[in-house]
This record gives C-alpha cells, sequence and structure tokens, in this order.
C-alpha cells in the first residue's frame, strides 16, 4: 500500500497566497517550490518578486497576479466542483507530489478517494488501429478489475479506450485545459460519465484556460507523474505519448511497452522503447507484476535541489555576470554551472531565480536550464 504523511488543510488566505504567486508571470512549479522555501511562505515570497525580477534584469514592470483575480480564479473553480488542491492536502494524487514539477494547486472534480488510489496510465496513438484499441480497452478492464486506477489524458484513440473499459473500476482524465475547456469537445460526455461513476478529473490550468500545443506535454507529466507506470500501447516515431514515457523515466516510473507489427508506423515507437529497455506487455499480469514490489514500499520525497542549498540573500555583480556568461540558448545543467562558475550553489541558484523571473531563462527536464 501506498504510504503518505497525514494530509493537512490550508486556509483560505494561504490558498489566495499561493494561487497568486503560481499565476504570476514567469513562476512554474519548481520557481514556486524554491521562493515558498527560501522566503517561508507565498505571501512573503509574492512581496520580493519585484526586487528579484529588477536583480534579474527586467526591464519592465513584472506582473504579479493581484487578490481579486485570484479569489474571481477560486469563485469560478467551486462554481465548476473543483477544488484547489495542494500537495500536503487530501485529494492530491500522493505519487503526483514526488515528481519536481508537482503543480502547487491542482484542479480536482470528482471522487477524491479515486485519486488516492494506486494507478497506472494507459497512452496511446490517437489514430490507434482497431487492435490497439481493443488491446487497450482489455487492459485498462482486467488492470481495473485487479485494483488499480486507469488514468490517461481524454484524447481520442487509446486514451479513449482506456477510459471507457475503466469507467465502472475507476478512471481518472488528466486535462490539457481548464476544467470548462475539455479537449477534445466530443468526449465532453466520456468525462461526464467518468465523474458520475465516482471517477475525477484534475488539471493544473485555470477556468477557461484553451489548451495549446505546448499544454499537452505539461500534461503528460501529470500523467506519468500520478501513476505507478506508464503503458504504450500504440506510438509513432515522435509522437506525443513517446513524450509520456521520458518524462516517466525522468520520474522513476516504470515504462511498459505493447509491441506491434514493424510494418505498423504506429508501433515503431513502442517497438523502439522495448529495445530501449522497456517491459514488454502483452497482458495486465506483466504490469501487475512488475508494480507490486513498488506498491509495498513508501513514497519518499526526492530530495530537491533546492533544499540541499538555500538560496543567498544577495549576489554580487560579478557573480551574476559570470554566471550569466555561461548561459546560452543550448540547454546546460545546474551542477555544470556551479563547476564552471566556481561559485557556491545557493549563489549560482539565486541568480537562475532571478533571471527567470525577469523573463530571460527557461528551465527544462533532467535540471537543465538555458537563455531565451
Amino acid at each position: 500500500m501506498d504510504a503518505v504523511s497525514q494530509p493537512t488543510k490550508l486556509t483560505e488566505a494561504e490558498r489566495i497566497d499561493r494561487l497568486r504567486l503560481i499565476r504570476t508571470d514567469n513562476v512554474g512549479p519548481r520557481t514556486f517550490r524554491s521562493l515558498v522555501n527560501h522566503f517561508g511562505s507565498a505571501r512573503r515570497a509574492l512581496a520580493q518578486l519585484p526586487d528579484l525580477a529588477r536583480r534579474g534584469g527586467s526591464s519592465r514592470a513584472m506582473r504579479i497576479c493581484s487578490e481579486e483575480d485570484a479569489r474571481a480564479e477560486l469563485a469560478a473553480s467551486r462554481k465548476l466542483g473543483v477544488s484547489l488542491l495542494a500537495p500536503e492536502e487530501a485529494g492530491y494524487p500522493p505519487r503526483l507530489t514526488a515528481i519536481d514539477d508537482a503543480p502547487p494547486l491542482l484542479g480536482v472534480r470528482g471522487a477524491l478517494d479515486t485519486l488516492m488510489r494506486p494507478m497506472i496510465a494507459i497512452v496511446g496513438s490517437r489514430n490507434a488501429s482497431a487492435a490497439g484499441l481493443k488491446f487497450a480497452g482489455q487492459l485498462a478492464r482486467d488492470l481495473g478489475e485487479a485494483g488499480f486506477v486507469i488514468i490517461s489524458g481524454l484524447a481520442r484513440g487509446i486514451d479513449q479506450a482506456a477510459h471507457r473499459t475503466s469507467v465502472a473500476s475507476g478512471t481518472v482524465a488528466v486535462l490539457a485545459g481548464g476544467h470548462d475547456r475539455i479537449y477534445p469537445s466530443e468526449h465532453e460526455d466520456l468525462l461526464a460519465a467518468i465523474l458520475d461513476a465516482r471517477g475525477a478529473a484534475i488539471t493544473e490550468m485555470p477556468p477557461g484556460h484553451e489548451p495549446r500545443a505546448r499544454d499537452f506535454p505539461r500534461r503528460n507529466r501529470l500523467i506519468s507523474g500520478a501513476a505507478l507506470g506508464v503503458v504504450i500501447v500504440e506510438a509513432a516515431q515522435r509522437s506525443g505519448s513517446l513524450i509520456t514515457a521520458r518524462m516517466a523515466n525522468e520520474q522513476g516510473r516504470e515504462v511498459f511497452a505493447v509491441p506491434g507489427s514493424p510494418l505498423d508506423p504506429r508501433a515503431a515507437g513502442t517497438n523502439d522503447l522495448i529495445k530501449q529497455g522497456a517491459t514488454l506487455v502483452t497482458e495486465a499480469a506483466d504490469v501487475i507484476q512488475a508494480v507490486a514490489p513498488i506498491m509495498e514500499r513508501p513514497i519518499m520525497l526526492p530530495l530537491r535541489e533546492d533544499d540541499e542549498d538555500q538560496l543567498s540573500g544577495d549576489p554580487n555583480a560579478g557573480d551574476r555576470a559570470q554566471i550569466t556568461a555561461l548561459l546560452g540558448p543550448s540547454p546546460v545543467s545546474i551542477d555544470d554551472l556551479i563547476r564552471m562558475s566556481g561559485a557556491p550553489p545557493a549563489i549560482v541558484r539565486t541568480v537562475l531565480l532571478e533571471l527567470e523571473l525577469a523573463g530571460r531563462l527557461e528551465r527544462h527536464g533532467g535540471g537543465l536550464v538555458s537563455m531565451i
């Protein structure tokens, strides 16, 4: 069984402060965590943002989410039946709390107890074959009967087949847009069926947010992050499902792949995953056997890079110039920046935070950063 710490509950004021911080320009989940860890609370971090952005070289005033806007989003969410949950609160998927970029507030609709059960992700091609759809459905049904919740992205094809056959046993839809902006729109009935059957839907996006191309990889990290493992049923080369598999690997999740014909381009990605070491799956027992030992271990929150070294209060001009000069459009690891600059880790991370808040830095997976 998953072991999790005793849940707490945010006050209304804390929820508003956290919402303001994560909805502020240039603040993503990792930056949010760095700021709160360093300043002790979202409220104190909000007060320091203008100065940090100025030190990072911002040429204009930083847009900070107002309390009025945060309260309006909270009200709109509640009107939709959506709870905005923090990682330490009941209903936030336990394994999702352990990823580096877990959403500071997750919009949750549906049965919270379903989100606390062990999950297996099933994803694959939107343009799936009949055989792929049949297998995804059978796998989802068998895993559901074995007690697992199926999590997927509500997309056409494999996702849809996995959701539909696991409605009765429990399934979770991860949305790329807001709870009132379902994509594709023809799956609104499927989502309604999921929620009616004590399933759930989650997203980190606010109400009214229309999903864009860049939102789908962000969504995919939530699918893999909440799950014990990810099963890829069909995936062409360079498909979104392979992005999910890569993220699952980075998050330490099990990656499973269903083999397919070498003549079918929809199986090229999954066959390559098997060559690279993914577990080959032909039945639910393959998945259950692999994740059983993981379920017996408690969920361990990893030591975060910014937990190791707190931010420094005030790097000097020389530090900033040296670290900035080492950065360019090509991603480089933070560890390499620390080594090449010779600066203390806390100084490097503070300069990177300043640059990010100024809109000059982009963070990538695996601890990589680059200049915009």
